[in-house]
């Protein structure tokens, strides 16, 4: 995993030192013996340890990129050629305001950007203090964990590299990223590896932090990375399994799954893209362009056609045998990946649009829901679809946080696909999400809830007696129940608020991201850090010692920029993959 930097140390002896220990012949015998250790100490340093772009650089002890493939491609399909399209503007034409008034403001955001920024480094320090191995820091106690599926490669290492970078931290962010550099991928107490997590924290943390930087040692560890993961989609359809098993691939006897998430088989598409561009090797998009063919072929004979359903059979290449639908858990990257990924080719590989656009139709037309609430409340939430045989689509109005990205999507794709209805429907997704964190006693909205609802998208009269009878009339007027009230540090509202401010240039969503931010860092915070919790009903919140890397790949960063200049990853020069890691868009 991580290997000390002992052979700088003996390469930097002092040269003069050891001429003076072999002119004394009364230290014959010692230098005899420094010199036995130094070779017994060499000798334990690892042969694909050498220094490279000026990191200490540690090669991972097995090539993958060596490894013959059980199913070899007799040719790969190229990246789309061509100059890059001009495409639609994303980002909204800020100016900069010199008035008193716009002075005034910019002061206002520099403070409170300056109180994520400490945030952050309290959580980061934390963090390295119980050392960069671990993948995660436990906030209450103190102690490093490793999440199971991620190799124990330092998952928030990785994946807080571009923040390090993007709130100005060079110096914390060279010893990460000279950490980052000294992974072996080979060395893992694990048998497998969670094949969608790898890709988009480490392998996305990579590729972002060095489309920041330029340092190449960056790439080449992506390199590394990327040609293992490669090897998920040495099957025999070349579809890629939930799980990467070390064993299987190499002795070539991995096969897709039968019961997929399907997001976590199909949500490759940014990271390989762009490996693809900066390496100029077409295997990384052969495969993701694979999955992409599957997915257009599948679209319209789904149980619900338009959209794809929440598990995948790959392993026989059967779309149709499940009959849930949602934008929320399981399933969330596999939509989100669509605009994105049509931005980062530059707009030449049509067929993103085309997905996108008919699977919207089908969200709009089945899964988006208007709130039943006393006020009229113009919001929206996107819920879940169960295909009956006999009745045909029924829409459960369960709302999700992980489901508040959606908000940012439908912005994005209505700026690149010039669909202005989406973009209004994106902000009513976005404000839903921002009601369901006023709406708690903390102000965080839960994990999971369900909403009384509206039959249409339209305002509908509020019903009294509804409520006291089928909701629990401790929560606020409109919610039904909150099933799972956690807090688990999670980024997407704030993301889809940064994304509408950013698309939308309206100052309204940096005062929303504000009142949120002061409500999470109130109930999370512990001595150490910040803590997931387990109820965000209850004011005196219990923490439940856990803070995933995403805390401060994501959610921090998303405050962090949403308070910083509208120049800071400008969303018309760079895509940001589903852990927020800023990937170069093609000119």
């Amino acid at each position: 995993m991580f290997t000390e930097n002992v052979e700088w140390q003996i390469h930097h002896l002092p040269h003069h030192a050891m001429i003076a220990i072999f002119r004394r012949k009364t230290r014959v015998l010692a230098s005899l013996i420094l010199v036995l250790l130094l070779y017994l100490l060499l000798a334990f340093i690892p042969e694909h340890h050498d220094t490279l772009y000026g990191f200490t650089y540690v090669r991972t002890s097995y090539d993958w990129s060596k490894k013959s493939l059980k199913y070899p491609i007799s040719q790969y399909a190229p990246l789309p050629t061509g100059t890059p399209r001009s495409l639609p503007k994303v980002q909204y034409a800020f100016t900069t305001d010199t008035s008193p008034d716009g002075l005034a403001r910019e002061e206002l955001l520099a403070s409170r950007r300056a109180e994520v920024k400490d945030a952050f480094v309290k959580s980061w320090t934390s963090y390295k203090n119980v050392g960069f191995g671990y993948d995660e820091l436990m906030p209450v106690s103190g102690k490093g964990r490793d999440a199971p599926g991620f190799g124990g490669w330092g998952a928030t290492l990785v994946d807080s590299l571009s923040t390090l970078w993007i709130m100005g931290l060079k110096d914390e962010f060279y010893e990460a990223a000279a950490a980052a550099v000294t992974i072996d991928w080979a060395d893992t107490r694990d048998n497998s590896c969670n094949f969608f997590e790898t890709t988009i924290r480490h392998l996305g943390g990579l590729l972002g932090a060095y489309d920041l930087s330029l340092e190449t040692a960056l790439l080449e560890k992506a390199i590394e990375l990327g040609d293992m993961l490669y090897m998920a989609y040495d099957t025999p359809n070349h579809m890629p399994p939930f799980w990467l098993d070390f064993a299987d691939a190499k002795d070539g006897a991995q096969v897709a799954g039968n019961h997929d998430p399907s997001a976590s088989v199909t949500s490759s598409s940014l990271e390989f893209t762009r490996l693809a561009q900066l390496t100029g090797n077409n295997k990384y998009y052969d495969a993701i362009n694979r999955v992409t063919l599957v997915l257009d072929e599948w679209q319209n004979k789904t149980r619900l056609p338009g959209m794809w359903p929440t598990f995948f059979d790959f392993a026989q290449l059967q779309l149709d045998s499940d009959n849930s639908f949602t934008l929320g858990a399981l399933a969330d990257s596999l939509y989100e990946y669509l605009p994105k990924t049509f931005a980062l080719l530059g707009g030449l590989e049509p067929v993103y649009e085309k997905l996108y656009r008919r699977a919207m139709d089908t969200v709009i037309e089945n899964l988006l829901f208007r709130p039943k609430t006393p006020d009229q409340d113009d919001i929206l939430f996107s819920g879940n679809v169960y295909v009956s045989a006999d009745t045909g689509p029924h829409l459960t109005a369960e709302g999700q946080h992980l489901a508040c990205f959606v908000g940012g999507m439908f912005g994005l794709g209505g700026k690149l696909f010039n669909i202005p209805e989406h973009v209004n429907i994106g902000e009513k997704i976005t404000r839903g999400c921002v009601w369901a964190y006023d709406a708690m006693p903390t102000g965080i909205m839960p994990e999971i809830f369900n909403l009384l609802k509206c039959e249409s998208l339209e305002p509908c009269e509020w019903d009294e007696d509804e409520w006291e009878n089928e909701a629990n009339t401790q929560l606020k007027r409109g919610f039904k129940n909150a099933r799972d009230p956690r807090y688990l540090l999670r980024p997407e509202a704030i993301e889809s608020v940064f994304l509408m401010y950013r698309m939308t240039g309206n100052p309204e969503y940096q005062e929303m991201a504000w009142r949120m931010f002061q409500s999470i860092r109130k109930a999370t915070e512990t001595d150490l850090a910040f803590s997931s919790i387990q109820s965000v009903r209850e004011v005196e919140t219990v923490k439940t010692d856990s803070m995933e890397s995403f805390w401060l790949a994501e959610t921090l960063r998303y405050f962090y920029l949403i308070f910083s200049a509208p120049d800071l990853i400008n969303l018309d020069e760079y895509v940001l993959n589903t852990e927020a890691h800023p990937l170069k868009r093609p000119k």
